[in-house]
């Protein structure tokens, strides 16, 4: 768990990826990570991410390497095997999936979520977590690409409804539906972050 230190952002130099160790159904899927690799690459912002070669993990991460981009790669020992390292990007092998989260929220100012599975739900839903307890004030933004994560959205509608949340979890995190509405997005979480 993050520590109140970890609370204030400056500029975004480094931003957190989460998203599948597969590539999805859909080819826009693996389009868009690559899109977004390249655009971080391009704005000189360091991708942080868990570290495979595989799915949009890999497509994002080697986009942004491809384009003469930083990337930071953090896997645990056991996926090694599974899901390989990237070549040409600097990583750290830890041992634990704790040990490889905390490391890629502290290396980040903000994080960004695409398309995937368990693992990039259960990540997105802890640092949202950590956002609710007033423990960061990173940006988070969910690439909401061709609906994805719209019954996810609604589930978070649904609890503030019922009356589980404070409705300020629906501005701890925004939706956007397009890559180029990601850096945008950012900047403004990080604007809001400062007032």
């Amino acid at each position: 768990m993050p520590t109140h230190s970890s609370i204030a952002c400056k500029t975004m130099k480094s931003l957190c990826v989460y998203c599948g160790s597969r590539p999805g159904n859909s080819p826009i899927f693996k389009e868009a990570a690559i899109a977004v690799g390249k655009e971080a690459a391009k704005r000189n912002c360091r991708i942080v991410y868990g570290g495979g070669k595989l799915g949009l993990m890999g497509a994002t991460a080697g986009a942004a390497r491809d384009a003469g981009g930083p990337v930071f790669g953090v896997i645990p020992e056991f996926l090694v095997e599974l899901e390989g390292i990237l070549d040409g990007v600097d990583h750290k092998v830890v041992d634990t999936m704790h040990e490889r989260k905390m490391l890629m929220f502290e290396e980040s100012d903000a994080i960004l979520t695409l398309p995937g599975g368990i693992g990039t739900l259960e990540e997105l839903i802890e640092v949202l977590s950590w956002a609710r307890l007033s423990l960061h004030r990173k940006p988070i933004v969910v690439l909401n690409l061709n609906g994805f994560w719209a019954p996810l959205k609604q589930l978070f509608e649904h609890i503030v409804a019922e009356g589980f949340a404070d409705k300020n979890l629906l501005t701890d995190l925004v939706f956007v539906d397009s890559v180029d509405q990601i850096f945008p997005a950012v900047e403004s979480q990080m604007l809001r972050a400062k007032a």
